[in-house]
This record gives C-alpha cells, sequence and structure tokens, in this order.
C-alpha cells in the first residue's frame, strides 16, 4: 500500500469523484427523462425534478453489488492509490464533457471502467485488470441494449393485443398516467445502478488508504453523498443529449414511452441485482429502437442510433487513453 494521504489531498479526490458523479447524473439525465418529455406528458423543468427524487432514493430499494463490483472485480484493489483514482475520474469527465458537447449519449459508465483500466495499466501493466469483472462488463455492452430492445418489443405487441378494442384517445390518456410509473421505475433503476459506480470508486480508495479496515466496504455517507451529487446532476438537466435520445432515434407516443421506459427499468434492475455496472444510456437506447422496430424498421433512424453504437465503442479504450496520459502526466510532474 502507497503512503497514506493527507487528508487536504483526500477530500480533493472524494471531491473530484462526486463532480463525476455530478457530470454522471447530467450527461445521463436524458436516460430518465426523454421518452416522458418526447411524448409531452410532463414539461423538462417538471421532468428533472421528478427524476432527480427517484435517482436520489434509489439507494433504499437496491443493494451496493455494482458499488462492490467496480471496488474490486475491475482492476486489482491493491495497485489502487491517489494517482491511479485520479486519472481515471479525469478520462472518465473528459469523455463525459466530449460527448456532451457533441450531444452524443454514451455511456457514462463504461468511460468510468475505461479510466479505471488505463490508470490503472499505466501503473502495473496488464496484470492491474481483474479479467473476471471486466468481461461481465464488456459482456453487459452487448447484452442490455439488446435485452433493452426485445423486452421493450414485446411489451409493444403485448399492448397493442390488449388495447386492440380500445379507442386510441383511450389508449393515449391510459398511457399518458401508466408513463409517470415507467418513467419512477427507470430513473430509480438509473440512480441504483450509475451512483454505486461512484461509490464504488470513493470506497476503494478509502480502502487503499486504510480507513476502511481489512475488509472493503462502503459507508453510509459514501452512499447519500453520491445519490446526492447524481440527483444534483439530473436536476441541471442534459437538453442536448434528450432532443437526440427522444426526438431524433424516433418518434414516440405515450404508449411506446411507456414500454420502452419499462423493458429499459426491467433490465436495469436484474442488472444491479446481479452487481452488474451497465450503461443506462445503452439500456434505453435499445429500448427506444425496439418500440420503433416494432412499429416499422423504417420508423428507426438508423443513421442516428449507428452513430450511437460507434460512441458506444470507443468510450472504453477513448477514456482508458485520457487516464492513461494523465496517470503519466502526474509521474512526471511528481518526479
Amino acid at each position: 500500500m502507497d503512503a497514506a494521504l493527507g487528508l487536504p489531498v483526500l477530500v480533493g479526490l472524494i471531491a473530484v469523484a462526486l463532480l463525476f458523479d455530478f457530470l454522471n447524473g447530467l450527461h445521463d439525465a436524458a436516460n430518465s427523462i426523454a421518452t416522458i418529455v418526447s411524448t409531452r406528458v410532463l414539461r423538462p423543468q417538471f421532468a428533472v425534478i421528478w427524476a432527480a427524487f427517484f435517482n436520489f432514493v434509489a439507494f433504499m430499494v437496491f443493494g451496493l453489488h455494482v458499488a462492490q463490483t467496480i471496488g474490486t472485480g475491475i482492476i486489482d484493489p491493491s495497485i489502487v492509490d491517489a494517482q491511479v483514482i485520479f486519472a481515471a475520474l479525469v478520462g472518465a469527465i473528459v469523455w463525459n464533457l466530449v460527448t456532451w458537447a457533441l450531444g452524443i449519449p454514451s455511456s457514462s459508465s463504461h468511460a468510468l471502467i475505461g479510466g479505471l483500466v488505463g490508470g490503472g495499466m499505466a501503473k502495473a501493466g496488464i496484470s492491474a485488470a481483474v479479467w473476471s469483472g471486466l468481461t461481465k462488463t464488456v459482456l453487459a455492452i452487448v447484452l442490455s441494449p439488446l435485452i433493452g430492445f426485445l423486452l421493450a418489443m414485446m411489451l409493444v405487441a403485448i399492448v397493442s393485443w390488449a388495447s386492440v378494442r380500445s379507442t386510441p384517445f383511450a389508449v393515449d390518456r391510459a398511457f399518458r398516467i401508466l408513463q409517470f410509473a415507467s418513467a419512477s421505475l427507470y430513473s430509480l433503476g438509473h440512480g441504483g445502478n450509475d451512483a454505486q459506480k461512484t461509490m464504488g470508486i470513493i470506497a476503494v480508495l478509502l480502502y487503499s488508504q486504510g480507513h476502511l479496515g481489512s475488509d472493503f466496504s462502503v459507508p453510509f455517507w459514501v452512499v447519500l453523498s453520491c445519490q446526492a451529487a447524481m440527483a444534483m446532476g439530473t436536476l441541471m438537466g442534459g437538453w442536448r443529449i434528450v432532443r437526440t435520445m427522444g426526438l431524433r432515434i424516433t418518434k414516440l407516443t405515450p404508449m411506446q414511452g411507456f414500454c420502452a421506459e419499462t423493458g429499459g427499468a426491467a433490465t436495469l434492475f436484474m442488472a444491479t441485482y446481479l452487481g452488474v455496472p451497465v450503461s443506462t444510456t445503452h439500456t434505453i437506447t435499445g429500448a427506444i429502437v425496439g418500440v420503433g422496430a416494432a412499429r416499422r424498421v423504417s420508423a428507426v433512424r438508423w443513421n442516428v442510433a449507428s452513430s450511437i453504437v460507434y460512441a458506444w465503442v470507443i468510450t472504453i479504450p477513448a477514456s482508458a487513453v485520457v487516464a492513461a496520459l494523465t496517470w503519466w502526466a502526474v509521474e512526471i510532474f511528481v518526479r
């Protein structure tokens, strides 16, 4: 274990981690509210308050399995030090800001994972990686949008069959009400999975400095701080990405919005229970594409969807490269 950090440095690193969590909420607010805004069920300013509330209370529903995976299942905790954590956070934050500025709904989760891998490998080489955890995460890159896609498509088919004798007006009115429930569930899943990633970062930093004793755990003050930071970020919105997610991929009705949010929420609930740090961005995008494709294949703007996929593919390596460069820059500076 490296020499213990001074209190100001430790507090500063925790502040940077919470900044990432805030930016995660800002960047991924669109995941929670894009569908309910695009169907005009809620105005944007009310939608972010709704989503932020359920982001915050998520810790009351879920365990801390994802935080455990991030803290001990991506890189070897024994090589973690302040420099690795700082490099990981810089890699994730820089990539989040670049994609936010361009309006690209990339994954904050995978940016953080890429940052951890880049910072860890810059210090200790390829042996820094915990391959079982990384393999599970990379597999989730493929499976989470696919599961969201299939569940949303199935829900559209079931709901369409169940509503066949109802008038379009009655269906629209019913699903405008039901979308409040589905948006709440999705925001709950978003807060439960995403906030835990920053919890894992802060907890492994505290563990590496001997503040948690011999066993890895997540202190309750870390849980509350991370949930609050994410909720505040969601309150700030993220309108560039809302436009891409809610309007440019496909045109949504309240019924389709309900199916997309419910399919996405079910995927997140399963992943969080299993401790898999999935991308909420990937999940809701897959679900939105699923409801569009259920109507007809041409209803999906595949050029927009494909550009999002390209961003997914390069997120982990891009943030890893930024983190590795940051680690080397700090190494040169401290020498």
